[in-house]
């Protein structure tokens, strides 16, 4: 079977994320909670019905393609092509009403990152990419930025909900970098830190204690924007590992060189 053409996998993509959009901003006012799955980790109504009509537009064009998604049961059935949800980045801002909050829909071919969509919100800003052929904010190309040094920057990190020794790791390096640079900011949707990291808005993203549907289509948006994306210890990164460092080019080494003597 030939692969499937790279156009059609986006404009697929980019219809499940709309219409999961459409769902979030429709309830944005209101935003039942339906679980706790930690002490401020929610879960809503919304984060549900957006999971499901993603899955449903997936699969009423690729019944065979796998699915990974955040707030359901997986679909495995080893195909070539494996779908990577995050139906709601950004629940807890959700609730309050506050931005920002995201739909991020990442899709891997032969366990490797080729299309990726996020949907912006509430400005249902779009970002999409295709491996090796570049990334796009509502249809116009972006490029990263190419600030040379720490001290013109200004950074983006998250926090896990583990109170952890990642999460540790994760204030030290905020406290530190905020010391050197122009800033560090906490948005609370990894999905929209990677695609403001794509557009130049910043010029670095850090995190610990990330899941595969955080990353899967933002990181994809960067590396096709021109950004450098490894584990924060300067290591290959893949969507399973839980830590990532993206950068624009420039600024990457020193970077990793700050937080190694910075951590140990």
């Amino acid at each position: 079977m030939s692969p499937i053409k790279s156009n059609h996998l986006l404009n697929v993509a980019v219809e499940a994320a709309l219409a999961a959009a459409d769902i979030v901003m429709n309830s944005l006012d209101t935003p039942h909670i339906v679980q706790h799955k930690g002490a401020t980790d929610l879960v809503t109504k919304t984060d549900l019905e957006s999971e499901k009509i993603i899955k449903s537009i997936i699969q009423l064009y690729f019944p065979d393609h796998d699915i990974l998604a955040e707030e359901s049961s997986q679909n495995i059935n080893g195909s070539d092509y494996l779908w990577v949800i995050d139906p709601l980045d950004g629940t807890t801002n959700f609730v309050h009403g506050y931005p920002s909050f995201s739909v991020s829909i990442g899709l891997l071919f032969q366990d490797k990152l080729h299309v990726g969509v996020v949907v912006e919100m509430p400005y249902k800003k779009l970002y999409s990419a295709i491996v090796n052929e570049g990334a796009w904010c509502e249809g116009i190309e972006i490029r990263c930025s190419k600030i040379d040094s720490i001290q013109d920057s200004l950074f983006v990190t998250g926090f896990g909900y583990d109170h952890d020794d990642m999460w540790e790791k994760g204030m030290i390096l905020f406290k530190h970098f905020t010391n050197i640079s122009q800033g560090v900011r906490r948005l609370g949707s990894a999905a929209i830190d990677l695609c403001h990291v794509a557009t130049g808005q910043v010029d670095a993203f850090w995190e610990y204690g990330l899941r595969p549907w955080d990353t899967a289509a933002g990181v994809l948006i960067a590396k096709e924007s021109g950004c450098k994306v490894t584990d924060i210890k300067g290591e290959k990164y893949n969507i399973y590992k839980n830590n990532i460092l993206v950068t624009n080019s420039h600024i990457h080494e020193i970077m990793l060189k700050e937080i190694s003597d910075y951590l140990n």
